[in-house]
């Protein structure tokens, strides 16, 4: 029995693994937070960001140097000592041998640096820099994958309108066929409506091939493997677009975007690489120990074994004095570089505010549309239905007939393109706004 019961479990566990659930936005957007591959550009951004921290940090760290030398002095230089002091006449001598030989290990302490300490503020911005990089990424994954699940809405709402409209062809042909067999009914009437029906074919095909093509985009922003099944839940699509935030002017403020806080830290930066260069006319204290040993012989082994010990330790000040004219350059490409860095600040404010009523106007005027369009389809349903009893009283011709239902498909047509830019101003106000993250957590 316990046999059997574990092969029972052993065939259905397959089934529940491989039975999927329909995929929401905001899933596909969780989805998408975690498995896009740029997720991973990012993530390194901000590790090296933190490396460079490091590496900023350990300049005011001490240092350690080994050094090494070998000399074979092939002539040996000569020094002439002067008449007089040793000798009556000139004495040549040299104060080296053949092989000489230095081994030295140096400490450095740097005391004080004002450029390098200028400098060291940087640090926290650029890891606020990569910080908002990843932020920005993340609404740009937000706002691509919403872009791409509303289109596999609409293609799928245009599939769906189209196979209604086909089985309206579909009976009418079926009607003119045995009307065309008992001769009360013309052979071109039905080939009229046969060739507006294979029209109706061909476009389905299209709107199956562009459904195809955005399901594939809405995979690859996921970062969703492309030959794996994506179940999207059109129905809750069917409900999310009617949810619009339609915030006013008073309420929007350019410091919620990240690419303007991206701008604000480019102004912190250029500011400190202004202030270090300024800072080059200090001077730089560095302390120092060295150890090491010399040797000298005529041989190679002896000059390697025979080492004469010692050691110093001291102070290092550099105080550049005319280097003035390069640094200041330096400073005033800096200084311009803020300058130009604020007044794009002031610029963007003003881009961002376009951008924000823009898209306010441009989805208030497609909630009217969508709205008129709505009412548009189920007047035009309404006359297609009153022309359809008509026709087959006798009370109408054809042509009637073929008018009202293109009616209905070009309300169809205007409906579903009014849908879709619907949807995407609503996602433009978000970006506009600086909120798809709140988007994205109201879902």
């Amino acid at each position: 029995m316990r046999i059997k019961l574990f092969f029972t479990l052993l065939a259905i566990v397959p089934l529940c693994t491989s039975a999927q659930s329909t995929w929401t936005l905001k899933s596909c957007i969780e989805y998408g937070l975690k498995n896009n591959r740029s997720n991973v550009v990012y993530a390194n951004e901000k590790k090296a960001a933190d490396a460079r921290a490091k590496e900023a940090l350990a300049a005011y760290l001490p240092s350690v140097s080994l050094n090494g030398e070998l000399d074979n002095n092939l002539k040996p230089q000569v020094t002439v000592i002067p008449a007089g002091i040793f000798s009556p006449t000139d004495i040549r001598v040299a104060f080296t041998k053949k092989f000489n030989t230095t081994a030295t290990a140096q400490l450095d302490q740097t005391l004080y640096d004002q450029s390098l300490l200028n400098g060291l503020k940087a640090n926290k911005y650029n890891k606020q820099q990569a910080e908002l990089n990843q932020q920005q990424n993340d609404e740009n994954i937000i706002y691509n994958i919403s872009t791409a699940y509303y289109q596999i809405f609409v293609y799928r709402e245009q599939l769906a309108l189209q196979r209604s409209d086909q089985e309206n062809y579909r009976k009418q042909m079926e009607i003119l066929g045995l009307q065309v067999k008992k001769g009360v009914t013309l052979q071109k009437d039905l080939d009229k409506v046969t060739v507006d029906y294979n029209n109706s074919l061909s476009q389905t095909r299209v709107a199956e091939s562009n459904l195809a093509l955005a399901e594939n985009q809405l995979k690859y922003e996921m970062g969703y493997p492309i030959s794996g099944s994506l179940p999207v839940d059109s129905t809750a699509a069917s409900t999310e677009f009617s949810l619009v935030p339609m915030a006013d002017s008073a309420s929007f403020l350019a410091s919620k975007r990240t690419d303007y806080k991206l701008s604000e830290l480019d102004v912190k930066l250029y500011s400190i690489d202004e202030s270090r260069i300024k800072a080059g006319i200090y001077p730089k204290l560095t302390a120092f120990a060295r150890y090491g040993s010399t040797g000298f012989a005529n041989y190679l082994g002896p000059a390697l074994s025979n080492q004469i010990p010692f050691a110093i330790v001291g102070l290092k000040l550099n105080f550049p004095i005319l280097d003035f004219f390069k640094r200041n350059a330096q400073y005033n490409q800096a200084k311009y570089k803020r300058l130009n860095a604020v007044e794009t600040l002031k610029l963007n404010e003003g881009k961002y505010q376009v951008e924000f009523e823009n898209a306010r106007t441009k989805l208030i005027k497609q909630q009217g549309d969508i709205d008129n369009n709505k009412r548009n389809i189920e007047l035009a349903k309404s006359v297609f239905a009153v022309t359809n009893l008509q026709y087959q009283k006798g009370t109408t011709d054809l042509t009637d007939w073929l008018n009202s239902q293109n009616s209905l498909k070009e309300a169809q047509n205007n409906y579903l393109n009014s849908l879709y830019n619907f949807l995407l101003a609503r996602m433009d106000l978000e970006k506009a706004a600086g909120t798809l993250k709140t988007f994205y957590s109201s879902l």
